[in-house]
């Protein structure tokens, strides 16, 4: 595929790596052995999987038996929320208005969902967080960065003004806990996720978001954290999550995690240079009313370009780019079959004209210079016949 095309949409989802897929293989044959079972080679099997989730704890600097292993961010998010379990029907979850829909759908689910207002900037507003901060709230959700427009949060930011309210409940005899999650899912790889220094209490990661299997998620949550299983059955990962053990997946997990932490750094950068020459062909090409670039740049990922060409109807370029070879997509992949606007974009305040033209482009390992510089121009180009397509009908 990445040879008849030039994908643009690694924050939708990454093609699991070769080395990846070579670890898992044995999983699925030689070693396929259930690791509940009392015989020799089931428990190797166990055994590698305990060495796994070991090395993704370390990874982030948790111990494993605070990790529970899931079938995705989805799941992890669903257990997270669990923690709001309350007898107070009120119980309250914080989440920013720019979050994941299976974040906002949780909150919901498990609490009152109330949302966070977002700066133009794309940044979460910390005063806003701070006033709606109550004795109800049991639960505040932030994203480590924002999967449309790649903009990093103030995380350690927030985890002062969630300790400072646990503090002063504390202080008054008040035992209602509360705790701050974090959605990782596109941060990996490219920022330090250790959990003790970001000073959160839970996070969920996705493997199929850094060059792993899809379906394969986890949950770390500080030992001081009560959650309620929402799968149930044979007792597997501490009774949190019933059901036999992905073995293969989880090994893959690992191993995903190992090497992109390993080559953080270089890629970092790699996908740095890669963006800039990209936005400077762009900006070459296009006036400042014609093209704006979305969200705070300075606080970005390297990875993500957030982009809008105001009056021009993004999806109509979506699909004219893909008869061109260029994949990339309007807005969050989980949510661009419905007939709405980009949530992220509208808590921006940004408007409809520049909301609906608007393109997400995530670069990633099937990057290169030179699919880069032919996307560039290919866009231009699509971008420059529909304007000229607009003006010709208007005229």
């Amino acid at each position: 595929m990445s040879e008849n095309f030039i994908y643009l949409d690694h924050a939708a989802a990454t093609p699991v790596d070769d080395k990846v897929l070579a670890a898992m293989t044995p999983y699925f044959s030689d070693k396929f052995f259930n690791p509940s079972a009392p015989y020799f080679p089931a428990i190797e099997v166990k055994h590698d999987y305990e060495d796994a989730k070991s090395q993704l704890a370390q990874l982030i600097g948790a111990k494993s038996d605070e990790l529970v292993m899931t079938a995705g961010a989805t799941e992890s998010v669903n257990l997270a929320f669990s923690a709001a379990n309350s007898s107070q029907d009120d119980s309250e979850i914080l989440v920013g208005k720019f979050e994941h829909h299976s974040v906002l759908a949780a909150a919901k689910k498990f609490g009152k969902l109330v949302k966070i207002n977002i700066k133009e900037s794309g940044l979460i507003d910390i005063e806003d967080l701070a006033n709606k901060i109550s004795p109800k709230t049991r639960i505040v959700s932030v994203m480590i960065a924002n999967n449309e427009t790649g903009v990093i949060q103030p995380i350690t930011k927030i985890a002062e003004l969630v300790r400072s309210e646990r503090q002063r409940r504390l202080s008054i005899g008040d035992s209602n806990p509360i705790y701050l999650h974090s959605d990782a899912s596109q941060g990996v790889g490219q920022l330090d996720i250790h959990v003790s220094r970001l000073g959160i209490d839970m996070i969920t990661l996705n493997a199929g978001k850094i060059y792993g299997p899809k379906q394969t998620g986890l949950l770390w949550a500080d030992r001081n954290v009560s959650l309620v299983a929402q799968v149930v059955g044979g007792g597997q990962e501490r009774n949190l999550r019933s059901g036999t053990e992905n073995v293969a997946a989880v090994i893959g997990f690992a191993k995903a995690l190992q090497l992109t932490e390993k080559h953080r750094k270089n890629e970092n950068q790699r996908l740095k240079d890669l963006k800039q020459s990209f936005k400077k062909t762009l900006r070459s090409n296009f006036t400042e009313t014609e093209m704006i670039f979305l969200g705070d740049e300075k606080k970005q990922l390297n990875s993500h370009i957030s982009l809008s060409f105001p009056g021009i109807d993004a999806e109509r370029i979506v699909f004219s780019l893909e008869t061109n070879g260029v994949l990339l997509s309007t807005g969050s992949a989980c949510a661009a079959n419905k007939a709405s606007r980009s949530q992220t974009l509208c808590a921006m305040n940004l408007g409809e004209e520049v909301i609906d033209g608007s393109l997400r482009v995530s670069i990633g390992k099937l990057s290169n210079e030179d699919n880069m510089k032919q996307a560039a121009e290919i866009i231009s180009q699509t971008v420059r016949d529909e304007i000229n397509r607009i003006k010709g009908a208007s005229a």
